[in-house]
């Protein structure tokens, strides 16, 4: 036996927005701040018709706040603009990039030497390096090695780069960041 079929709502549904607007607002009183009123804490029924006279709305901004703090704008301007702010902060965060080199305890010194000049590239581009070395077997027994060598990296890199972190060793792993210098 089929079940009968729930009816489909046509309705549109309302957004929740994450500010109250005007007859949303339940405060007795609310604190106006803005451009073209003049701050101070008002009745919010003197505030809605304050908002209505300019033709604008009145935006919760902080519901928190005793008593909450209201703005009297053009929500599609300000939803526009707080947007823009959004957008504007999120392009000026820097994104670290780490780059990773990898030894053993018998790297050659050719491999070695073509290994710090890509590390030295990426210290230029502004990237982090993470250097280890990785141990295999009884290959661990070298940590000394790997340790020494962890170093002299960091050596030969030390006009680029600033070593964050000590040789450690974590599991089958001796690691070692770099970063690089600021620039003046």
């Amino acid at each position: 036996m089929l079940k009968p079929r729930k009816p489909f709502d046509r309705r549109p549904q309302q957004q929740e927005s994450a500010h109250r607007l005007n007859r949303d607002i339940r405060a007795l009183n609310v604190r106006l701040v803005g451009e073209n009123v003049e701050p101070g804490i008002f009745d919010t029924r003197k505030a809605l018709n304050l908002a209505e006279e300019l033709g604008l709305d009145l935006v919760e901004i902080s519901p928190k706040a005793d008593p909450p703090v209201c703005r009297i704008v053009d929500y599609n301007k300000f939803l526009y603009e707080k947007k823009k702010k959004e957008k504007e902060i999120k392009a000026k965060a820097t994104k670290t990039v780490i780059k990773e080199v990898r030894f053993t305890p018998n790297t050659d010194d050719h491999d070695f030497e073509f290994k710090t000049k890509h590390a030295e590239n990426f210290l230029k581009e502004g990237a982090k390096v993470k250097a280890y070395v990785q141990f295999k077997g009884r290959g661990i027994l070298f940590q000394e090695r790997g340790e020494l060598m962890l170093l002299k990296f960091a050596e030969r890199l030390a006009e680029l780069g600033v070593l964050e972190q000590m040789p450690k060793l974590e599991g089958r792993r001796m690691i070692a960041f770099l970063a690089p210098k600021p620039k003046k």
